[in-house]
């Protein structure tokens, strides 16, 4: 048996997952907690990688490993291949004012036809800008820009300050996936743009080190196995997920996720949607919301139930919660780009104040705003033929059954499984056997449309 490894670092968590390549089957997994905030030392991701590995076995048998991270986060190093200051993480919203300034300095229309994608707090290049604007003294010794995944990769491969092989910045490597949730790299021509990096840090970036950008069958070595790619995390549960395009993927944990597999690079000079690259030579248009399970998660603790009650609770309730709308904005919100909004409940009576419509609401107001995503996505004429959802929420019979009443396409729920490190493992095989796996989805549910006009209508009229 021929095994592969896939890992997702997440916000939360990294998760290792050991697949057998002839089938797909996962023979093993592990797991170790990231703490929480917006501002992170990646030391603590380093340890709880080897901590993940120990818990799935180890990696002695495993013959190719890929990387899968949250995107976004800006990992700083000097020219010895230190960490400068802990990573700001996507969800960290101080630098919206530098994404402001950065679009007005350059352009929507060509921060769009440039880099694919309009600068939202969340992206790199703005984190890099707060980072020029505040610690210009951090920013002054900055040699090279890594995120999470590409970080995590060269340390695994035994580079940087304590490494076997040294702070080799040059050695530093990801994919199109990742690098094209940056603001300075252009998915279509497959290049970064050093001029938006230089805006950016306000300073030469002639000889900042970039990681090199890998195909997707492309790898590089490790200590006793191929070192794949690696991607983002979105890419990585559409390569998990089989997404092709017409698939429009959905996921609702930590953050909200609209995305679809498309051939043809979309720019959309509004920012409400990202023009990414997939993990798969194609493309990855994208919506990220930053309220979607953890407004459930609050909602129940709210109500004092648990998450199977709230779902009861919800199905209890008619369709519209009685006019009860929860705008659920608690985080700021990044679509709609509203970084310093909270969240809001409309329409309360002393009719529609019951448990069962707060319950129902959280959950229409978590979806309608995905589902502004998805009309976003549809804008550009990308096909909706089925959506599958996926996350931690998605298990929730209120969740699916509201969905198929408000996304206005077919649902399929896929198993419960880790996308993202199952992903990963897709492009470990990948990298191992230069030909992509088609290994079997399995899904729990399939629910067809069943739109229910009134409850996006009532959540569209309290929108901005």
């Amino acid at each position: 048996m021929t095994l592969v490894a896939g890992i997702d670092s997440s916000t939360q968590s990294c998760k290792v997952v050991v697949r057998d390549v002839a089938t797909g089957d996962v023979a093993r997994t592990g797991r170790a907690s990231h703490p929480d905030g917006s501002e992170i030392d990646p030391g603590h991701w380093w340890d709880a990688l080897q901590t993940a590995i120990a818990d799935a076995g180890g990696l002695d048998d495993v013959a190719a490993v890929s990387i899968a991270g949250q995107q976004h986060g800006m990992v700083a190093l000097d020219a010895d291949g230190e960490v400068i200051r802990p990573a700001l993480l996507w969800n960290d919203t101080r630098s919206a004012d530098a994404a402001a300034a950065l679009t007005a300095e350059i352009g929507a229309d060509a921060f769009a036809a440039r880099a694919g994608l309009v600068p939202v707090a969340s992206f790199t290049a703005t984190k890099l800008r707060w980072l020029a604007d505040h610690e210009p003294e951090n920013a002054a010794r900055v040699a090279a820009v890594a995120l999470p995944h590409d970080w995590l990769t060269w340390r695994l491969r035994g580079f940087g300050p304590d490494g076997e092989r040294g702070p080799v910045l040059e050695e530093l490597a990801t994919d199109r996936s990742d690098a094209s949730g940056t603001a300075y790299f252009d998915p279509s021509r497959n290049a970064y743009d050093r001029e938006l990096l230089a805006s950016a840090l306000r300073r030469s970036a002639d000889a900042i080190v970039l990681p090199r950008v890998l195909a997707p069958s492309e790898h590089v070595d490790g200590p006793g196995f191929v070192v794949a790619p690696g991607a983002g995390d979105n890419a990585g549960a559409a390569l998990g997920l089989g997404a092709r395009p017409g698939d429009i993927g959905i996921s609702i944990g930590t953050s909200g996720t609209v995305f679809a597999v498309t051939d043809v690079a979309v720019r959309d000079a509004s920012g409400t949607v990202a023009g990414f690259a997939d993990a798969a030579g194609e493309f990855l248009p994208i919506v990220t919301t930053l309220n979607a399970a953890r407004v459930l998660d609050a909602t129940a603790r709210l109500l004092g139930v648990d998450h199977a009650e709230l779902a009861r609770l919800a199905l209890a309730a008619e369709p519209g919660a009685g006019g009860l709308v929860l705008q659920p904005w608690f985080e700021g919100e990044r679509t709609p780009n509203l970084p310093d909004a909270t969240a809001t409940l409309f329409g309360m009576t002393l009719g529609s104040t019951t448990r069962e419509n707060l319950a129902r609401a959280a959950i229409e107001g978590v979806l309608c705003g995905l589902a502004e995503g998805l009309d976003a996505i549809r804008s550009h004429g990308v096909a909706a033929e089925r959506v599958l959802l996926v996350g931690g929420a998605a298990q929730s019979p209120a969740v699916q059954a509201i969905a198929a009443q408000v996304l206005d396409a077919p649902v399929v729920v896929p198993e419960p499984g880790e996308y993202v490190a199952l992903g990963a493992a897709v492009q470990a095989a990948w990298a191992l056997t230069g030909e992509r796996p088609e290994w079997p989805l399995r899904t729990s549910a399939t629910l067809p449309v069943d739109t229910r006009p009134a409850i996006r209508a009532q959540y569209a009229a309290r929108l901005p």
